[in-house]
């Protein structure tokens, strides 16, 4: 019995790792993006819209585009140039796309409109900074009633990787992640614990070298950004939401209460999840906490097989 494909939206801010997730996505037959929303995270908004659209023109796929928010909430912006590489996606020649995909409207009201134009209930899914999310929901709280689920990268059970407590997603605009986990929705965080653990090693970057020509575009941008980590193995962030939604039997998952701290002078944008119930709150979110690491890398090189 065939499976209908899952409709989606992919709301990001691409990035090499952003690129990887993206790139499974668009080929799996289980998934149906209906719309990619850009949000400023890793290098600004023109950005971060340009590599949505230039791995759109390398994959072949007429998905259309809407740009979002350019700045957070409240917070000055930061950005993960100094990882990503001034342009988001140092280390690949991409072709020059058209501006074809690009929607005139802002990636809010594009969201609104695809959500409540599905017949099914969507799933969102940022990987991104969480500002065009929460806009979202503060401006069309009617999107509800429409909405599958929210499945996020972000956050950490533990420690960070912008501040001590802090993961960047969660990090760069924490009042909107706060608004996304308290907005009764069906919340999934796929954080840093598990990315830790979700590694792809050099014999596999090898593999994707002469796999196919996604994975020699992804081969050449994990050299540019990451050459230094590959003996030690590269951690595919973004890609654990993807798999998430196509694979969740290789997560341990714990449902819980999160809250994110915004006034702390150490621990801006940390997640706090509530794993042993001090808090005596209702749980809110679906945490993954673990990850089959083998099984992640069975996934990941499969499903990288089955793009150009």
């Amino acid at each position: 019995m065939t499976q209908t494909p899952r409709p989606i939206i992919i709301d990001t801010d691409p990035g090499i790792d952003d690129a990887v997730a993206l790139a499974i996505a668009l080929y799996s037959e289980r998934l149906d993006v209906r719309l990619i929303t850009t949000v400023a995270g890793n290098v600004g908004l023109e950005k971060v819209t340009l590599n949505a659209l230039r791995l759109l023109k390398f994959f072949g796929k007429n998905i259309p585009v809407a740009l979002g928010a350019d700045r957070p909430l409240i917070k000055e912006p930061i950005d993960a140039s100094d990882i990503h590489g001034s342009t988001g996606m140092d280390g690949f020649d991409f072709e020059e796309p058209t501006e074809n995909l690009v929607l005139e409207e802002h990636a809010v009201n594009a969201m609104y409109r695809v959500i409540m134009a599905s017949e099914e209930p969507m799933t969102l899914v940022p990987i991104g900074p969480l500002t065009n999310i929460a806009l979202l929901l503060r401006l069309y709280p009617e999107v509800k009633g429409k909405i599958a689920e929210i499945v996020l990268m972000g956050g950490s059970t533990g420690r960070g990787n912008s501040g001590v407590m802090a993961e960047f997603n969660i990090f760069a605009d924490p009042e909107a992640a706060k608004i996304v986990f308290q907005s009764g929705l069906p919340t999934v965080m796929v954080g840093l614990d598990v990315g830790l653990k979700a590694l792809v090693y050099p014999e596999d970057s090898e593999q994707l070298k002469d796999m196919n020509q996604t994975g020699r575009m992804i081969y050449q941008l994990f050299q540019k950004y990451r050459g230094g980590s590959m003996k030690t193995g590269l951690k595919m962030y973004d890609s654990c939401a993807i798999a998430y939604l196509l694979q969740p039997e290789m997560f341990q998952v714990v449902d819980t209460f999160v809250d994110v701290e915004l006034g702390g002078s150490l621990t801006t944008g940390c997640t706090v999840v509530d794993l042993k119930g001090y808090l005596k709150k209702a749980s809110n979110a679906k945490v993954c906490v673990d990850l089959d690491p083998q099984m992640f890398k069975l996934w990941f090189m499969e499903s990288l097989k089955k793009c150009n």
